[in-house]
């Protein structure tokens, strides 16, 4: 593969969009100012006050694009049954007829980016690289940050590297094809959205939202659904899960990725500061890690992310201190408010609200106004290097080894606190068996299950039965002595009043200091129906205020109810047809012939 490659795919592109100008860009400092200064300008960035937020910026979108749009993205495989029962199918032909008559003249009167970017260090074996085109300077923006931009890449595509064609429009046109001007607004968009993804070819096209993962196509489009897919043929994992290295007093280090649902913890984990003494948590990343096996049977992981883009609400001084401390400057930040002061603010942030703000919408508002002050999906942008737990391993090309891996929901009843995988298999049936229940009207029924395997259920790009049998083929080519070790956690489970019976946040520490004494075999643990427990003195809970009666309950295993719970992943398997893997169906068996040997109606780990 040549640059000829990307030259013409620019071409054909700019022939079909009509752009008035076309810009090469190379991520220097000097192209962020000029972009930075474009949109201060044009009133589509705020900018913060620099004493108090240096170099950094409030957006504001249009209210009707304001979040993923998960309805409108679209894995078009050639076969339905490739997609599978989890995602939107289109005909791939069907949907690149109806996206080309969308984009035709989509970019008349603004300018056209062509973005090269890597995923991943550029240097690294994982790293794969991409070229965006899009006519959204803040989408160039937030790709300087998430990823690495730069002419490199067009190097390492000369030189023979295989790249993903990823072309964006907001679909506002400035003028018609009869030449007729549209005004511009500050946030460019269209009603109508595609989010498009063509796994045999390894295409992205995403029309009309200028939104985030939407707009961003390095983030879940191509580290997630394209990159699945690519990991399938290749034989490597793309994953939502954060990495983490974490080290004990005596220095023993341990890295671990996790894959966790929205709302169930994630961001609090990979910036976890432990109340434990003398232990230590390091951010390598917050939410995508590729995976692939190394030449010594062991699975070794990047952050294919340069940046987080995470969620602002509820992010504040007590819940993520480090997160907090990340974004002092050099921030992009979109829908939150805005201080008298020039700063901004979100729920969460503080115990209380500043009196007068000026809301995501650009309206006054107070405490009394009785709505939030920041969208609940609004975010920040910022580089993985301002943070201050931020890992020396985090940008290695090499990655790093995993010794664990943690799957986790939000339940508060029948999951316990932590459980550990018989083995992988079993591991991976806990990891397609994730689920949260839902506990808003909102939702769907309150406490019923939302399942989310792997917490992949928006971002596999291919059928998920498929997907759990590719995680069986990775691990059957390890080496056994070299696989991760596989748990489930549960900070959220409740007592029968409602109420958590773990604190969480900074003492989820003492859970992950239990897991890091199992992969040091340190600690025994006691077999249970649905796998290995702690023996309840191993798990350290000095100085909490828990009770050896909660810590108790925080363990139980019902066995009636983990029997209806079994009956209704049966149900759900059954979705999957013949693409179920066999080594699930024995998994499911497996437990109710563990539930049935119990002989009652609650079992308790040993104490």
């Amino acid at each position: 593969m040549t640059i000829l490659s990307v030259q013409q795919w620019v071409a054909e592109t700019a022939k079909l969009t009509q752009p008035s100008e076309i810009i090469w860009c190379d991520g220097s400092a000097a192209e962020w100012q000029q972009l930075t200064d474009l949109l201060v300008s044009s009133g589509t960035l705020i900018r913060l006050n620099p004493e108090l937020r240096p170099n950094s910026f409030l957006a504001r979108t249009d209210p009707a694009d304001v979040a993923r749009v998960e309805d409108r993205t679209f894995i078009c495989s050639a076969h339905e049954e490739d997609a599978g029962p989890t995602n939107n199918w289109r005909d791939p032909q069907w949907m690149k007829n109806l996206l080309r008559s969308r984009f035709k003249g989509s970019m008349r009167g603004r300018t056209m980016y062509v973005v090269p970017f890597s995923m991943g260090p550029i240097s690294s074996p994982q790293a794969r690289f991409g070229i965006e085109i899009t006519d959204s300077p803040y989408v160039v923006l937030n790709m300087h940050i998430m990823t690495r931009v730069s002419i490199e890449v067009f190097d390492r595509i000369s030189a023979g590297a295989e790249w993903v064609p990823a072309l964006h429009s907001v679909g506002a046109p400035l003028f018609d094809e009869n030449g007729i001007a549209s005004p511009d607004t500050t946030w460019p968009c269209n009603v109508e959205k595609y989010i498009a993804h063509f796994p045999e070819t390894s295409e992205i096209w995403s029309y009309g939202s200028g939104y985030g993962g939407n707009a961003l196509l390095g983030k879940k489009c191509m580290s997630l659904r394209i990159g699945s897919a690519l990991g399938r043929k290749q034989g490597w994992l793309a994953e939502h899960m954060l990495l983490v290295k974490v080290t004990s007093p005596a220095g023993k280090a341990f890295n671990i990725a996790a894959a966790f649902p929205s709302a169930c913890g994630k961001t609090n984990l990979a910036m976890l500061r432990p109340t434990l003494p003398g232990w230590q948590v390091s951010t390598i990343g917050d939410d995508i890690a590729w995976i692939a096996p190394d030449s010594d049977g062991r699975l070794r992981a990047i952050n294919p992310e340069a940046g987080f883009f995470g969620v602002a609400p509820g992010t504040g001084i007590k819940t993520n201190p480090v997160a907090v401390e990340t974004m002092k400057a050099n921030t992009l930040f979109t829908n939150v408010a805005l201080t008298e002061d020039g700063d901004v603010w979100w729920e969460g942030l503080t115990d209380e609200a500043p009196a007068n703000l000026v809301d995501w919408t650009g309206n006054a508002w107070n405490p009394e106004s009785g709505k939030p002050a920041a969208h609940p999906n609004s975010r920040f942008t910022v580089s993985l290097s301002q943070c201050p737990t931020i890992d020396p391993a985090w940008d290695s090309p090499e990655g790093v080894p995993l010794d664990a891996i943690l799957f986790g929901g939000r339940r508060a009843t029948n999951v316990p606190l932590v459980v550990e995988s018989r083995d992988w298999e079993h591991g991976v049936f806990m990891g397609a068996t994730i689920s949260s229940e839902q506990t808003a009207a909102a939702e769907g029924i309150v406490g019923a299950l939302r399942r989310d395997p792997f917490a992949m259920l928006p971002f596999c790009g291919y059928n998920m039965g498929d997907y759990w049998q590719h995680w069986l083929n990775v691990g059957l080519g390890l080496k056994q002595e070299n696989r991760p070790r596989i748990f489930q956690v549960n900070w959220f489970r409740k007592d029968a009043n409602g109420k958590f019976l773990w604190p969480g946040f900074g003492e989820n520490a003492r859970v992950i200091e239990w897991i890091a004494r199992r992969l040091n075999d340190e600690v025994l643990a006691g077999a249970s129906a649905i796998g290995n427990l702690p023996i309840l003195g191993d798990l350290n809970v000095d100085g909490l205020a828990i009770s050896p009666e909660q810590l108790s309950e925080i363990f139980k295993i019902d066995t009636a109810a983990w029997s209806q719970e079994a009956d209704l992943t049966e149900a759900y398997f059954a979705k999957f047809g013949d693409r179920l893997p066999a080594a699930m169906s024995r998994q499911l068996e497996l437990l109710r012939g563990n539930l049935v040997g119990t002989g009652g109606s609650e079992i308790q780990v040993a104490s």
